[in-house]
């Protein structure tokens, strides 16, 4: 199945990454992928989140050895459906310094597969958190569907350059 990418700015001034896949799974099992640490360490490069997904919660991403990578809080829980984080990155200066961006996950049914919809937006024309994660959640999406369909993950050592 297809995959689709697209960055833009709006007319607001906006940046936002669109990322769109079909993955053959479930909407609960796609969830669970996306929220518990057992499946994120295995396609997010050893990183995890650190959550209890409710609406308001606060929200991290780290690293393998604990780091904060990113922070932020959930700002919408609706599982299996979606998912929205206030993100912000903690650990390059100059992303940091763009301020918080918005990440909404959308899961919808679609025959006999699920429509996985990431959108990552920050209020900022050239955002260059929004330049980085456009070369990240390709290689995050790919690994996660390719687990969820064959049980392993397509970049099983890959470190992520900045």
């Amino acid at each position: 199945m297809s995959s689709e990418k697209r960055t833009e700015s709006s007319a607001a001034g906006d940046s936002t990454f669109v990322y769109v896949t079909f993955i053959r799974t479930t909407p609960q099992a796609l969830w669970e992928a996306l929220t518990r640490r057992e499946f994120t360490e295995r396609y997010w490069f050893g990183m995890h989140h650190e959550c209890d997904w409710q609406t308001g919660s606060p929200w991290s991403l780290r690293f393998a050895d604990g780091r904060i990578a990113d922070s932020g809080a959930v700002v919408e829980s609706d599982p299996p459906k979606k998912l929205v984080l206030r993100w912000r990155n903690m650990f390059l200066h100059e992303l940091n310094a763009e301020g918080d961006s918005f990440c909404t996950i959308e899961i919808e049914p679609v025959e006999h597969a699920v429509k996985l919809t990431i959108t990552h937006r920050v209020a900022r024309p050239g955002s260059k958190f929004i330049e980085k994660v456009s070369g990240g959640w390709p290689r995050i999406v790919s690994n996660l569907k390719t687990l969820l369909e064959t049980g392993e993950v397509l970049m099983p050592l890959v470190v992520m350059a900045d």
